[in-house]
């Protein structure tokens, strides 16, 4: 009689000796199902430990998709903090699911794909929200998820530090819908021009280390020339923003304070004429210059300022 070939199962099987051979497919039954049941406790293990980290409380502590639901639509109410416990239970619930098993069970909830994924996204971002005051701040659903827009690090802020950037978590709560909606745009936008201005800023120092490195390969007489020119350069932005802008700006407060019959802010624009000529007065000490006239300056320097040989 034919002897069943040795399996390594997970389970020990004992010898079966048939004459149809059944015994060998027996074992290799029972050593698919061990196979199958192990992928299944790995399965449990990943979701059990995406709850933990989520902070989600598995229902019945089971990973059971059914009750994972269940669970969910008892916590399908309005509050901030009922919208996380959903977003938190979805994201377990699709870890949960088998292929193609998640999206008729969200239309088993009544929910639309692109709306609980905001759910998701949103326990995802305000996972480190611990003080139930800050999210009752938060008012609702709606603003909830507006506030979606907000990088992780602005989040954050808004939790730990009570506000970011201008938007504060206070303010928050009073406002509607519509005003929160318009503080984000606002708030972005700084930020946008932030890092722009931080960009700008990168791209000169940059430029300015490689003028540095080109200068300080030139000869002494030379790069002194450029740094000079350099000088000028600046002092002539200057000048154009103290005569041009500044001056434009003053000349309106003028004009509209004698039209509407206002009293000029004096005291205001001598700060700013007092800012500047202490600014001035700073570089004198500092280098220890002396008071000199337009006639002490060089020739080229003149020339790069726009005025001609013996003015």
């Amino acid at each position: 009689m034919a002897r069943s070939k040795n399996i390594t199962p997970i389970e020990p099987i004992e010898d079966v000796t048939t004459e149809d051979g059944t015994g060998l497919a027996l074992a290799k039954m029972r050593y698919e199902q061990g196979q199958l049941q192990s992928q299944v406790q790995e399965h449990e293990k990943q979701v059990r430990a995406l709850a933990v980290t989520l902070g989600y409380q598995l229902p019945a502590d089971a990973t059971d998709p059914d009750l994972i639901q269940r669970d969910i639509a008892a916590n399908m109410r309005r509050s901030v903090e009922a919208c996380l416990e959903v977003g938190r239970g979805l994201t377990v619930l699709k870890a949960a699911c088998s292929h193609g098993e998640f999206l008729p069970r969200l239309d088993a909830l009544g929910l639309e794909a692109r709306v609980a994924q905001k759910f998701m996204s949103a326990a995802a971002k305000f996972a480190n929200a611990s003080s139930t005051t800050h999210l009752a701040a938060i008012g609702n659903q709606t603003k909830l998820f507006e506030l979606l827009v907000l990088d992780d690090d602005q989040v954050d802020d808004l939790l730990q530090l009570g506000h970011t950037g201008e938007l504060k978590l206070d303010d928050i709560a009073t406002m509607s819908v519509k005003e929160l909606r318009a503080a984000l745009r606002e708030e972005r936008a700084e930020r946008k021009a932030a890092e722009e201005v931080s960009a700008d800023k990168s791209k000169k120092i940059d430029a300015l280390h490689k003028k540095l490195k080109r200068v300080q390969a030139a000869e002494p007489d030379e790069a002194l020339q450029e740094i000079t020119k350099e000088a000028a350069g600046w002092a002539n932005d200057a000048l154009g923003c103290l005569r041009g802008n500044l001056r434009l700006s003053m000349v309106t407060m003028r004009d509209h304070c004698e039209q509407h019959g206002l009293d000029l802010p004096t005291v205001f624009m001598a700060g700013i004429a007092g800012q500047l000529q202490a600014a001035l007065n700073d570089l004198r000490t500092e280098f220890d210059l002396p008071d000199v006239s337009d006639a002490a300056i060089p020739e080229w320097v003149r020339q790069s300022q726009g005025g001609k040989s013996g003015d």
